[in-house]
């Protein structure tokens, strides 16, 4: 049977001049899929664990994400200073996960002498009533055609769920005068009352946000307008089509997308987080699911602000963010501001390049350790002002990695002394010698690293800011 391979081509419309750090790139055809010739990466050869991202199934952190916001004590409550507690809660709320993100330990240690039981969570107090239509967690109850609004818009398709909401496509049947026939995208919050208060506040950053931007020029996804609907705050977005996790999916599955693309995105990227920076505004849950493109995949936007809160609001709590997306200073217990987002954009430009995550970590504890393996040991003085970080060093700095037992299945204690990275960003991201590659793709990616490598930093008053980023070499070219 012949194979064929088929390369999808996009292309950029002008909104400004090229030289400028606060337009879109430069119109530029490039393939989304990589040449069959730089498919097989690095990371392959060495054999370094990877996780695929067009695997990953963002919905199997829901539950923890749940409880850490709305009401359980898993974060702080269970905070203590043996390793272990805080471990063995972490590991309870993520017991549906599947073995694909364990990291194996190729020693054995004695077993953990003490466990935490975890506290049952609360039953979601819901505000249903039978006019809510809505079901036992509070989702409405689509149903296909049916009128929203009066009869402004019909559903026609069901787009999936999310914490705190569901999402249609429906058709916006009472076109204003002179537009043409549109969909959209509707935002069903569910019917409880902390994800209300939650929707209410997520309208509210939306419209400050589209009011900073009023020519829509720095890729946030639009709010139209809102309505309820038999109980539910509804929100109404532009439509646009696929996120970037089912772009990689579907045009780099384990093997990432073409560098020009990924400078494209990682432009976009950027200006979005220069406006968010600039209202003093943290997204909080930056990662593949919430970019959405548009039908030409030229244009992408960060949506699902459900998370987002002004810089100032930052209680400590170490479970802010998706795990794999989380910055060292939530996990610490560090103060935190808007860097944080730049740390969940260098894991996730890492992701659309490689098409693989780049901290699989099944735990807060393992999180850590991959950072620590990639970017070396914490700042001394960052380690004793973070409200969580004896709770993973102990009094002579040696990192307490908390594993499984590959034989038995329960947790081991391992000390570990780490002063230097044991891997290399360089390799991971770099083509095998074998690999045919132009010397203008090879500056690029030696770019792009640099970029990676500053969007990772440890500490976060270090991290590069969303203007520096825009004049970074990778984004200017």
């Amino acid at each position: 049977m012949t194979s064929v391979r088929i390369t999808f081509l996009v292309s950029f419309t002008p909104i400004g001049r090229q030289n400028s750090a606060s337009v879109s790139p430069t119109p530029q055809d490039f393939a989304l899929a990589k040449d069959e010739d730089n498919r097989t990466s690095q990371v392959e050869q060495i054999g370094t664990l990877q996780v695929s991202a067009a695997d990953y199934d963002p919905s199997l952190d829901r539950r923890e994400d749940e409880e850490r916001r709305f009401g359980v004590d898993v974060g702080d409550a269970k905070i203590s200073e043996n390793p272990t507690e805080i471990e063995e809660a972490s590991e309870e709320d993520e017991e549906d996960v599947d073995d694909m993100f364990a990291i194996a330990s190729s020693e054995k240690r004695a077993k953990k002498v003490k466990k935490v039981k975890q506290k049952a969570a609360p039953a979601l107090i819901t505000t249903a009533t039978l006019d809510t239509a809505a079901d036992p967690e509070g989702y409405y109850s689509v149903i296909l055609g049916e009128q929203l609004d009066g009869s402004n818009y019909q559903v026609f398709s069901s787009l999936g769920k999310g914490m705190f909401a569901n999402v249609v496509r429906a058709r916006v049947l009472q076109p204003e005068s002179g537009e043409a026939s549109r969909e959209v995208a509707i935002k069903i919050i569910r019917c409880q009352e902390s994800m209300y208060r939650a929707g209410q506040k997520e309208v509210q950053i939306l419209n400050k946000l589209k009011q900073a931007d009023p020519e829509d020029k720095k890729h946030i996804v639009r709010l139209e307008r809102t309505f309820e609907h038999r109980g539910h705050l509804c929100l109404v977005f532009e439509s646009m089509s696929m996120n970037l996790r089912d772009v990689v999916k579907r045009f780099g599955k384990d093997v990432g997308l073409n560098i020009r693309a990924v400078r494209a995105y990682a432009h976009q990227l950027f200006l979005a987080l220069s406006l968010l920076r600039k209202l003093n505004i943290m997204h909080a849950d930056i990662k593949p699911d919430n970019i959405l493109v548009n039908e030409q995949k030229t244009v992408l936007k960060l949506c699902d602000l459900g998370s987002a809160s002004d810089a100032s609001d930052n209680e400590i709590t170490p479970y802010l963010v998706s795990r794999f997306y989380r910055a060292p200073e939530i996990i610490l217990g560090a103060p935190y501001d808007p860097a944080l987002d730049i740390w969940s954009i260098g894991c996730t430009l890492y992701e659309l390049y490689t098409g693989k995550i780049l901290f699989p970590g099944r735990s807060n504890n393992q999180m850590l350790l991959l950072m620590m393996e990639l970017k070396g040991r914490f700042n001394t003085k960052m380690i004793k002002k973070a409200k969580f970080g004896n709770v993973y060093f102990d009094e002579m700095g040696s990192f307490e990695s908390v594993e499984k037992d590959r034989i038995t299945g329960s947790d081991i204690v391992r000390k570990i002394h780490i002063s230097k990275p044991t891997r290399d960003l360089r390799a991971r991201l770099m083509p095998p010698t074998s690999a045919k590659i132009t010397d203008e793709e090879d500056k690029m990616i030696v770019a792009f690293i640099d970029l990676l490598d500053k969007c990772l930093v440890l500490d976060p008053g270090r991290r590069i800011t969303p203007r520096e980023a825009l004049t970074h070499p990778f984004i200017r070219g």
